[in-house]
């Protein structure tokens, strides 16, 4: 008998052992469990850690909490001012309600997937190919709250949304190629002629101030000399300003001119001859 009751309760042990296996359950700290039971859910959502089900009756569901990082393939559209170009984006999302992730919609990623791309699609026909390229932030609070919208009925929560590229047609890229050489040449022009006009109006200043002191002038010519001949050149080459001509004129005194020699007076006009009187008389015919 005592056998018997050995064999009995090692056997209940071992339904025990196989109830509590099969019953058994361990969710992990960044998982939530949802226990359905003969097809309806349950109220409550299992914390992480070891929890129990009825075996055959309850299913229990893990649905991962963590935050997943989705990225979006390349969409092409035209943009508002007629240019087209593709587009690829990355979407951070997370499940906030477990229970709704479920229930809601059958396939959470497929659903924030399939949205993502409408939505980026919707947001490259709005908006500026300028936008696109350098006004990424408010593209991209523009497509989460587009997101988030519906994702919240989800159970899911939108956590960021970021365009990562926009490719560009090789003709536009050229064109903008062109755009901003034309720009910075433009740029290049207009500090150049600045220039030119601050060193026009120094050098006026210092012709001004050259004239009213001459010598200053050739202290300047001086000092160019001395620039030149510390460079060791065999050959010098002193240019002279008219300037400086003109200075050393004002400088030298003028030399007496000799006077000039006087002149003849002019010769009177011959007189007209008296007229000569004809002696001859008319002509005789000698035939009459």
């Amino acid at each position: 008998m005592i056998e018997e009751l050995l064999m009995a309760v090692a056997g209940a042990a071992a339904a025990t052992a196989v109830y509590v296996g099969a019953a058994a359950r361990v969710v992990k700290q960044y998982e939530r469990g949802v226990v359905f039971r003969f097809g309806r859910l349950r109220g409550e959502v299992r914390p992480p850690g070891f929890t129990m089900i009825l075996p055959a009756v309850d299913r229990l569901h893990k649905v991962n909490m963590q935050i997943v990082t989705m990225p979006v393939p390349a969409q092409e559209g035209i943009t508002r001012d007629n240019v087209t170009v593709r587009v690829d984006a990355v979407v951070y999302f997370r499940v906030v309600d477990a229970a709704e992730a479920l229930v809601r919609v059958e396939d959470y990623k497929f659903a924030v997937s399939q949205m993502a791309q409408t939505s980026l699609r919707s947001i490259i026909g709005k908006s500026d190919l300028d936008d696109l390229l350098s006004n990424r932030e408010k593209l991209n609070q523009g497509l989460e709250l587009m997101l988030d919208s519906p994702a919240i009925g989800w159970g899911v929560q939108i956590d960021r949304v970021e365009i990562k590229d926009v490719s560009l047609p090789e003709t536009m890229k050229r064109s903008m190629a062109r755009q901003a050489e034309a720009d910075r040449e433009r740029r290049a022009r207009l500090i150049n002629a600045d220039a030119e006009l601050q060193a026009s109006k120094k050098l006026t200043e210092a012709a001004h101030q050259m004239a009213d002191a001459p010598a200053a002038l050739q202290l300047r010519l001086l000092q160019t000399v001395m620039a030149v001949a510390a460079e060791k050149n065999s050959t010098l080459v002193l240019p002279i300003p008219v300037e400086l001509l003109r200075f050393l004129e004002r400088a030298t005194p003028e030399a007496p001119r000799p006077k000039p020699a006087p002149q003849a007076p002019p010769a009177p006009p011959p007189e007209p001859l008296p007229p000569v009187e004809d002696l001859t008389g008319p002509s005789v015919d000698p035939s009459s």
